[in-house]
């Protein structure tokens, strides 16, 4: 029987990933992230569902924030859409993060860094073909990074592919990929034995937990529900701006054209061989009306 709770929803990713009392999968999923020297070992949950979250429904603040053994702070989320500005959200929140260590009478070098990890469910470098990027401060003129203090990584799932082997033999971070994509129509016991680890028997444990206990799986429905509205409306908006961008454009043509015609005639008047209308039209409407005004200037002068 399958499970029925996708671990996308934002409610279901944090429960899954920023329980303090399921701390293993947290640092699990972080070392197969990061990759770090040395991998992390402990880890304290910042911000975990508290009962009464549950029940507001305007909950908005559902990113996993943990701090390791060695004071880095990590910001995990999940985002089923991308809004405008996703980038500097990003920045925005990763920054706050690392300004908020610091206490009156602290010295600069004992801040820690502040690591944002974004799960995206949409495409948002397009320019690339890889699923998981990072980034930190960088010279422009030489290899060398300014700080590691702010670090940002993106894991875009519509890019993710499955490779050409068994699940159980991929990388840690595949395998969580894996289990995001496909844990809400998978069967409990078949995708246990395709991962292979049994850090994902804890992880399942979790979305049994949220799919049997009311509570828990009406704030996941209400969720889902707000998440599917609000990219309905981003859709919609999408679907509406270009609209409003083809009849503008339609406009801004027919202008062009008139336009075109004009300059055209007083081109004749002046004596001129007439520009093409292709040619004009490759022009604004701001630089069409500014050659217009100059022919119609050379032409009073003329006349005079």
């Amino acid at each position: 029987m399958r499970i029925g709770i996708d671990p996308k929803v934002d409610f279901a990713f944090k429960v899954t990933f920023g329980s303090p009392e399921h701390p293993a999968i947290t640092i699990h999923f972080l070392n197969a992230v990061l990759r770090l020297p040395a991998p992390i070992t402990q880890v304290e949950i910042l911000n975990p569902v508290q009962g009464r979250d549950r029940a507001d429904d305007k909950l908005v603040v559902l990113d996993v924030l943990a701090r390791d053994s060695s004071g880095r702070i990590f910001n995990i989320e999940m985002q089923t859409t991308l809004p405008a500005g996703m980038a500097q959200r990003l920045t925005f929140y990763n920054c706050q993060n690392y300004v908020r260590q610091f206490r009156e009478g602290d010295h600069y070098h004992g801040l820690n860094p502040a690591i944002s990890i974004c799960v995206l469910n949409r495409v948002m470098w397009r320019q690339v073909g890889a699923y998981h990027l990072s980034f930190r401060l960088r010279c422009d003129q030489a290899d060398l990074v300014f700080t590691d203090g702010l670090q940002f990584h993106t894991l875009e799932l519509p890019k993710f592919l499955m490779p050409g082997t068994e699940i159980a033999q991929c990388s840690g971070l595949e395998k969580w990929l894996y289990f995001l994509m496909n844990a809400e129509f998978a069967d409990p016991t078949e995708l246990l034995a395709l991962l292979g680890d049994p850090i994902f028997e804890e992880a399942l444990g979790v979305l049994q937990m949220i799919s049997r206990t009311p509570e828990e799986r009406q704030y996941y429905d209400a969720r889902q529900k707000f998440l599917l509205d609000e990219e309905a409306r981003l859709l919609g908006a999408r679907s509406e701006g270009l609209e409003q961008g083809i009849q503008q454009g339609r406009r801004e043509g027919i202008e062009q054209g008139m336009l075109a015609g004009k300059i055209q005639l007083l081109q004749q008047l002046l004596g001129e061989s007439a520009s093409e209308t292709p040619e004009l039209t490759s022009h604004s409407v701001a630089e069409l009306t500014a050659l217009l005004q100059q022919l119609q200037e050379r032409l009073r002068q003329r006349d005079t």
